[in-house]
């Protein structure tokens, strides 16, 4: 079940896994106590065993994801566009309006918005350490159980990870060189830079939920539960943080093709992703050249990049892995055939094939 303050009177978003007989029984309850999105309960059955218990953990590094993205939209508003609390809100309000519609864009906006007892913007008084639960962890966890690149919110994991070395970020900055250049100086056009970080965002947002529906068809084919992704992201709709239009999109997706082996392969994020690739590397180019850190934003697009890529220097590290090792490779000639080269001439055809992880 989803928490969140406001669902106490609007319904939560539910994800119910288990016992099936105990479904027949529970499905009226608890789809009428269910937040409803267009109509439609934010509530359906998930799967046997613990599947609805992972599926709401894998929500939550979703979650993580999403707010780290912002958070780096904001700074690159903040110290790339030089914008002010009112301008960075205003400029999410209007995100808000399209494709990157969310509840979470909309308490970012209202909270850019808030002015303490002085009349002055509450974000920059906050201490810049972020605390975590867990589930954040367990997902980065079981993509690393089930060998899936999940890097997104791995990488808003360790970024929450190094808010948290406050002092010796503080002994850094002060220590350590930093690029000297002005914003000015690497963004030409400030209004068209506020647009190619909203679609920076939102290709970001993509990979990171294709990331986290390849974690979740993996772990039900590994365990069976013949998960249903486009129910699941209608249970995301309403009555949970991540709530956004966005989810329309991929329930359509998987609506359409219930054995999608990827989101970014349906059409309409083909799309979407060719129409931001651009502005997503402009972005980035940016925020390296001035020293602003873009953990997830880059480590979307190096995703995306070795996905599409034919060819990565994979066969180097197994070149490096059978000299110090004997630990063998395939030629692409030979698939499925395992051969080992006796590099220094010295060390023989003894093999290491001991274990694989």
């Amino acid at each position: 079940m989803m928490r969140e303050e406001r669902r106490a009177r609007f319904g939560p978003s539910l994800m119910p896994g288990g016992n099936p007989a105990a479904w027949p029984h529970l499905k009226d309850i608890f789809q009428k106590i269910a937040a409803k999105s267009n109509g439609e309960p934010c509530c359906d059955w998930v799967g046997n065993a613990g599947s609805g218990h992972f599926v709401k953990m894998v929500h939550n590094g979703i979650e993580y994801g999403d707010m780290q993205l912002i958070a780096e939209a904001y700074h690159l508003l903040s110290k790339g566009v030089e914008l002010n609390h009112d301008q960075m809100a205003e400029v999410l309000d209007d995100w808000n309006k399209g494709e990157l519609e969310s509840f979470l864009i909309e308490i970012t906006a209202n909270i850019l918005k808030y002015r303490d007892e002085k009349g002055e913007p509450i974000v920059p008084k906050i201490r810049d350490s972020a605390g975590q639960k867990g589930t954040g962890k367990w997902t980065c966890f079981a993509a690393l159980e089930y060998g899936l690149p999940v890097t997104l919110i791995g990488e808003a994991v360790f970024a929450r990870c190094l808010s948290a070395l406050k002092d010796e970020r503080v002994l850094a900055s002060k220590k350590l060189p930093r690029p000297q250049i002005s914003p000015d100086s690497v963004i030409a056009d400030k209004r068209e830079f506020i647009k190619q970080i909203s679609k920076a965002l939102y290709a970001s947002k993509i990979v990171s939920y294709a990331q986290g529906f390849m974690l979740l068809a993996e772990a039900s084919k590994q365990l069976k539960w013949d998960l249903n992704f486009g129910a699941i992201a209608l249970m995301w709709r309403g009555g949970c943080i991540i709530r956004s239009r966005f989810l329309g999109e991929i329930k359509r997706a998987f609506d359409n093709n219930k054995n999608l082996s990827n989101l970014l392969l349906d059409d309409f994020f083909t799309k979407a992703i060719s129409e931001a690739q651009d502005s997503w590397r402009v972005v980035i180019g940016a925020a390296v050249r001035l020293g602003i850190p873009v953990p997830a934003f880059s480590s979307a697009l190096a995703f995306y990049d070795g996905y599409t890529s034919e060819v990565v220097p994979a066969n180097l590290l197994q070149a490096q892995r059978d000299y110090f090792g004997a630990h063998t490779y395939e030629l692409l000639a030979q698939p499925g055939q395992w051969v080992h080269t006796n590099w220094t001439g010295t060390g023989g055809r003894v093999t290491s094939n001991a274990y694989n992880a």
